[in-house]
């Protein structure tokens, strides 16, 4: 089968490779679409992601495919079945596994970080770790399953109040499906700051209130005018200086989430007096626990509008230049197109 080989720093291929074996309680799928996350350019970059990587891998990690095979002891997905992956199959053993910490479990395999993934024509999966879709799911909605649940997760440590106002930092395709679960979760109005334009005309488009160009327009003013107070800043585009602007834009008693991914060696510097004078609470968000079977939920129910942020759809035998040229992941969401 062809697979995307990352062979270490900024070295990919597009490969031949075994079709992978699979177990009595493994489920062999084949591969549809699979979106490229910021987490899979800090891999290629040499950064690492959530987990270590050891090279030679095959990334990726927000995917959907068919049954195409199953094991003796599988009985709950069938052969044909449209299905995705949370891709962090924790041990249920570990002191977190056991106090409802599974995302910091200390034996996780990382499908697409830790064993191989989701750029390939197949892979082969843990039952317990693959989620049908009802009749009728289309498979390039089903790959946005990983990314959204990762957002829910994220959505829920914002503790988000019916009536609050919400500022979002970065409009890329995490920043616009937090902005529409924060609608979702009651917020009255929100607000995203954005220097792109299309993606600003998106935001308006999936629910935004109120957008802001923060290089030509003065955002401390515009939110002084136009909201009584911050109750929550989602900062999705992992970078110290929006980091920093995250922290002095937030309202007082507000909540700052540091959602967006920073490279390992990013340090922050912050004025504690700040956050002491408005008792901000600084908090992150660390991949999906316990949130995949909402999302598919969320997913089939139609509410969510994950199709828009998809930019551009690239077959495998071409996805080399997704990583190298940076262009694409300016303009929004990479699929990777798997097969027929």
């Amino acid at each position: 089968m062809k697979a995307l080989v990352y062979k270490g720093a900024r070295d990919l291929c597009i490969e031949e490779i075994e079709i992978p074996q699979i177990g009595e309680t493994d489920v062999l799928i084949k591969v549809k679409y699979c979106g490229v996350c910021g987490t899979d350019i800090h891999i290629y970059n040499g950064d690492g992601g959530a987990f270590e990587v050891m090279p030679p891998l095959v990334m990726g990690h927000e995917f959907s495919g068919i049954v195409e095979k199953i094991g003796s002891k599988v009985t709950k997905v069938k052969i044909g079945d449209l299905v995705t992956v949370d891709p962090n199959d924790m041990c249920g053993e570990c002191y977190y596994c056991k106090n409802a910490m599974e995302q910091f479990c200390e034996n996780v395999v990382g499908i697409g970080t830790t064993v191989n993934g989701g750029f390939a024509e197949y892979c082969v999966v843990c039952e317990k770790q693959v989620f049908p879709f009802k009749d009728g799911m289309d498979a390039l909605t089903a790959s946005m399953t990983e990314p959204v649940s990762c957002c829910i997760h994220g959505i829920d440590l914002c503790n988000i109040k019916l009536g609050d106002e919400v500022l979002i930092i970065g409009g890329g395709p995490i920043g616009l499906i937090l902005l529409q679960l924060a609608k979702m979760a009651g917020a009255s109005k929100v607000i995203l700051s954005e220097p792109v334009a299309v993606k600003r005309e998106l935001a308006l488009k999936l629910g935004a209130d109120l957008t802001i160009n923060p290089l030509t327009e003065d955002t401390t003013a515009i939110l002084k005018s136009e909201c009584n107070n911050i109750n929550t800043v989602i900062e999705c585009v992992g970078n110290i200086n929006t980091i920093s602007n995250a922290i002095e834009w937030a309202g007082k008693g507000a909540t700052v989430m540091m959602y967006g991914l920073t490279g390992p060696k990013a340090q922050l510097t912050i004025k504690p007096d700040v956050v002491f004078k408005k008792e901000l609470k600084l908090t992150s968000s660390f991949i999906n626990p316990y949130t995949a079977q909402r999302t598919i939920a969320l997913l089939e129910s139609g509410k969510l509008n994950v199709k828009e942020l998809i930019s551009d759809i690239v077959e495998l035998e071409d996805c080399v230049k997704v990583f190298e040229d940076e262009e694409y992941r300016r303009k929004g969401k990479v699929v990777i197109k798997i097969g027929n």
